[in-house]
């Protein structure tokens, strides 16, 4: 049996190259960093000694982005060899991915697609976290994802698939707040009745990110600040969770640094508000 994924309470940024300077000149802020795990996977990508380097100064989680967990062709063997290398290179604080699938075949849609909340589906999902949680030695996280349309195949809600998940692998949650609140918008839900179901003692991480809104959906971009709404969101996470590793997220449209610290001080006051709390309340 793997040990679970650890426990940390502190503030990060996601790490992207507009702002390596900051962090290699600069003491910057923040408790821990997060990078896209493939962009430090192939030739080519990112360099490595860069995030050597960062990892000297701070925790560092990596996050990918295509590991397809709901594939019906399983797993890349391939992938699975990079990631281990690059794990083993750096020694994460967190190794995660996403509740999602993106390739069939020599077909890789470069997106992360949903899938239906079956039991069939959800065997397929637990096998595949055996299969890459073996190959890394260690317990992964899973995100949930931004959703545009449902099926009708569908036979559980998504905290429900969610729990089951960690319950049969022994995996972590990555919480994205912001996804949260996509969902239930675009789909008339409840994303306390989420928040609720889920399981507290399996949330590792939380991601809090923007999104944009059109005439129908609205979409996970990653390229807004955080807006109220969604903080309010996080507010009553942090209730229900208690101190959980947060932060921001921005994947386009990156601001200068000092944008993205401030968010994160918000973040910050929130979760200093809820540990100030009585209890009672």
């Amino acid at each position: 049996m793997l040990a679970p994924p650890p426990t940390f309470a502190g503030y990060g940024l996601g790490l992207r190259k507009e702002h390596y300077r900051d962090f290699l000149d600069t003491e910057v802020p923040v408790d821990f960093v997060e990078v896209i795990s493939e962009n430090f996977m192939i030739d080519g990508g990112q360099p490595l000694h860069i995030l050597r380097q960062v990892r000297e100064r701070h925790p560092v989680a990596l996050h990918g982005v295509s590991m397809s967990l709901g594939s019906a062709d399983g797993l890349n063997p391939d992938y699975l060899r990079r990631l281990r290398a690059l794990v083993n290179h750096i020694e994460p604080l967190f190794v995660s991915d996403h509740l999602s699938w993106s390739r069939i075949g020599r077909f890789n849609s470069h997106d992360l697609l949903p899938l239906p909340y079956t039991e069939e589906a959800l065997d397929l999902v637990c096998h595949h976290i055996d299969i890459a949680q073996h190959a890394l030695g260690r317990s992964m996280l899973f995100e949930n994802p931004s959703s545009y349309v449902a099926f009708v195949e569908s036979a559980m809600p998504e905290h429900v698939f969610l729990a089951e998940m960690t319950r049969r692998t022994g995996c972590g949650l990555l919480l994205d707040v912001n996804n949260v609140y996509v969902s239930s918008r675009n789909h008339g839900l409840d994303a306390r009745d989420f928040l609720r179901g889920i399981p507290a003692d399996r949330v590792r991480q939380i991601h809090l990110a923007g999104h944009t809104e059109t005439n129908e959906l609205l979409i996970d971009t990653h390229d807004q600040p955080v807006c109220e709404d969604v903080w309010a969101l996080y507010a009553e996470a942090i209730a229900l969770l208690g101190p959980v590793a947060t932060m921001i997220e921005r994947d386009d449209a990156i601001p200068p640094l000092a944008d993205l610290l401030d968010e994160l001080a918000m973040a910050r006051g929130i979760g200093q508000r809820q540990r100030d709390m009585p209890e009672a309340a």
